[in-house]
């Protein structure tokens, strides 16, 4: 690897509505390296991405592409000089094919008139092949996995020759299987010359794909250096500036064992995802589903929440059947979803909107809102959850990962609930919300709650969990007390089988 750089940022400054979110931060990105852009929720490293993209215009500083100044005024300006982003929410468009959407707006034509489908199918076919992804050029993106389209989203990129790629949470939406291929393409791209900027908060995979990492805090740059040189410990000192390693430490909890259970789950199946699952779960304790993508995890909590009917079986909350989901709100269950943006907010409006909206009746007389009233919740939470927000007006879709996934879980514990269900509650966020949102969890436990978790991180599951419940194919295998499990290891072979 060459140690030439093609990208410099030095001294880099914005504001916004009179906040300096970026202090002469400065990052650097060598050709052919893959370098990783770390902070915790708020930091600045989308801000400074947007810099050199040409989404914003930086308030003071240098911005060099292989040594000479730029100022781009848009994104159309940053990729005729080779510099492209590969956004977490996908560009494409599902209607058309992999080759339509990786030439759109850039379409190859006979004469003015007429599109040539079939030299963008052979463009198409000869870049997939570069990048050595077995896709045909014809298929509707629709049809693809997410991992697949996210090899379109890079396809798509280098087409327009694009030298430097920004990846922005590249994995957070994928497999382990795809994972693992999203990864050896990278290597290939760093082969090719390629220089990758990659945006994660799973540290255990920039180690494993980054050559060096670069940790913004408050708008500042705090730390550049190879990852040979780094320890994890180091990094999440320098992203929040102290260590949270207490968070993720497993304490033994005091629940009360003998009550009557508030969630009774009896037989319950849903065809072709799960089968005949039973379970309880009594105030004040935490339960962790653990089970690989694909298991049924998602579906039997969507089905607790009214969102999917059972073919067969009972759910009750404090004795009472659960048949919809206005049943399951109505007793007290809360669903924190999988997909904060997709289905966990209203990404357009406000904070306090998104807040308000599973609680209109609470702040309703007569048909007119207290808005007064419904301000000074929404101030509440936002205090007692640390979100990183200028007031209650903020629209959610400007609020980073973290701080949207705190505004989900605002939203239902407003309603005070009996059952709330966290499902991959972290997906996405920094470690530092992570470790908030893991305080939130154990509080809401100690004041009563059940509460019912789903991740992929096993740390997590073992870190808040007082039992475990194994999923293997849609069907429960095994429960678990966290005092008899030891390790990591442990759970893993339990759920690998």
């Amino acid at each position: 690897m060459a140690e030439t750089n093609i990208v410099d940022m030095r001294a880099i400054e914005m504001v916004f509505d009179g906040i300096q979110v970026l202090k002469k931060a400065s990052f650097s990105l060598r050709r052919g390296e893959v370098h990783a852009l770390m902070g915790g929720n708020g930091a600045g490293k989308s801000t400074l991405m947007k810099v050199l993209t040409g989404v914003y215009r930086k308030g003071a500083g240098t911005v060099l592409i292989d040594g000479a100044p730029v100022e781009f005024t848009g994104l159309a300006e940053a990729e005729r000089a080779g510099v492209a982003m590969i956004f977490q929410e996908f560009s494409l468009v599902p209607t058309l094919t992999v080759a339509q959407n990786i030439f759109l707006a850039r379409e190859p034509r006979v004469g003015r008139a007429f599109l040539n489908d079939a030299e963008a199918v052979r463009r198409a076919r000869a870049v997939l092949a570069e990048l050595g992804v077995d896709i045909d050029p014809r298929t509707p993106v629709e049809q693809l996995s997410v991992g697949l389209c996210q090899m379109v989203e890079i396809a798509k990129a280098l087409a327009k020759s694009a030298r430097i790629l920004v990846m922005d949470e590249p994995t957070a939406s994928l497999s382990e299987s795809e994972t693992d291929a999203l990864f050896k393409l990278v290597e290939r791209l760093k082969g090719n010359g390629i220089s990758i900027v990659y945006i994660s908060h799973r540290m255990a995979e920039i180690f494993q794909v980054c050559d060096r990492i670069t940790v913004m805090r408050d708008g500042e740059t705090v730390l550049t250096d190879t990852c040979a040189k780094l320890s994890m410990d180091k990094l999440v000192e320098a992203m929040l500036g102290s260590t949270a390693g207490a968070s993720m430490t497993w304490h033994a909890r005091d629940h009360a064992l003998g009550t009557t259970p508030v969630l009774e789950i009896e037989n319950l199946s849903l065809e072709g995802h799960f089968e005949a699952v039973s379970f309880a779960l009594k105030p004040g304790e935490i339960v962790g589903l653990a089970g690989l993508m694909g298991s049924g995890r998602t579906e039997i909590a969507e089905s607790i929440f009214g969102l999917r009917r059972p073919t067969a079986g009972q759910i009750r909350v404090g004795g009472k059947p659960i048949r919809n989901n206005r049943d399951a709100i109505d007793a007290g269950v809360g669903l924190v979803p999988e997909n904060r943006r997709t289905q966990g907010l209203v990404l357009d409006h406000s904070l306090l909107n998104n807040i308000m909206l599973p609680n209109l009746a609470r702040f309703t007389r007569r048909f007119i809102l207290d808005e007064t009233a419904a301000t000074a919740t929404a101030r509440d939470f936002i205090g007692r959850l640390k979100i990183k927000t200028d007031g209650p007006g903020k629209i959610a879709r400007m609020l980073s990962g973290g701080n949207q996934q705190k505004i989900v879980l605002a939203k239902w514990l407003a309603r005070q609930p009996k059952v709330l269900i966290l499902d991959e509650p972290t997906m996405g966020v920094d470690i530092g919300a992570k470790s908030d949102i893991i305080e939130i969890v154990r509080r809401l436990a100690a004041a009563g709650a059940a509460v019912l978790v789903i991740s992929s991180e096993f740390e997590e599951l073992l870190a808040m969990s007082d039992r475990l419940l194994v999923i293997q194919g849609g069907r429960l295998v095994q429960e678990l007390d966290r005092r008899e499990i030891g390790s990591e290891e442990v759970l893993h072979h339990a759920v690998q089988g």
